[in-house]
C-alpha cells in the first residue's frame, strides 16, 4: 500500500533530487548536468528567496518523487488578473501513472488560487505527448502557441 504523499517547499538538500527528476529524459538528459551543483544551489537560493515562487516537491517516506515550480505573475490584462505559471513539473519514473502528478498540479491550483490567481498557465515542450494527453486531462486547453528564444 503506498504511503501518504507529502507535498511542500523544497529545501536546499532537495536540490540533487529535483536536478535528478530534471535530467531524466531524454530532453533533460541534453540540457541538466547534475555535477554542477553550484549552478543549481545558486538558482535554488534565487527562487527560495523570492515570495513569487514555490519550488515544491512531493516526497513519499521522505524521498522526492516529484517536483515544480510555481510563479506568480502580476498583470494588467484580463482587468489586472494575477497569473500563476507553472514549470518544470517532473515525476519520478517509478511513481507516474500513479496520480502524484495530479496531485501536485491539484496543490498547485490551490496554491495560485490562495495567492490570488485568476489563471494557472503552462507550457509544455512539443514533442511530450503524455504530458499533453495529462494536461488535457486535467482541464487544460492548449489555447496559446508559446514561443521561446535562446539568449544564451
Amino acid at each position: 500500500m503506498p504511503t501518504t504523499l507529502v507535498i511542500d517547499r523544497a529545501r536546499a538538500e532537495d536540490v540533487a533530487a529535483i536536478v535528478a527528476l530534471l535530467a531524466d529524459d531524454v530532453l533533460g538528459a541534453r540540457r541538466e548536468d547534475p555535477d554542477d551543483h553550484a549552478s543549481y544551489l545558486a538558482a535554488f537560493e534565487a527562487i527560495d528567496a523570492d515570495p513569487r515562487h514555490v519550488l515544491a516537491v512531493a516526497r513519499r517516506d521522505g524521498r522526492v518523487v516529484a517536483t515544480l515550480q510555481l510563479t506568480i505573475l502580476p498583470g494588467l490584462s484580463h482587468r489586472g488578473a494575477t497569473r500563476a505559471q507553472v514549470e518544470g513539473v517532473r515525476v519520478h519514473a517509478d511513481e507516474r501513472g500513479s496520480g502524484v502528478g495530479s496531485e501536485m498540479m491539484a496543490w498547485a491550483e490551490a496554491e495560485a488560487r490562495g495567492r490570488g490567481a485568476k489563471v494557472l498557465q503552462l507550457t509544455s515542450d512539443s514533442t511530450r505527448g503524455d504530458a499533453h494527453r495529462f494536461y488535457a486531462g486535467l482541464g487544460y486547453a492548449a489555447s496559446h502557441v508559446g514561443f521561446k528564444k535562446r539568449l544564451a
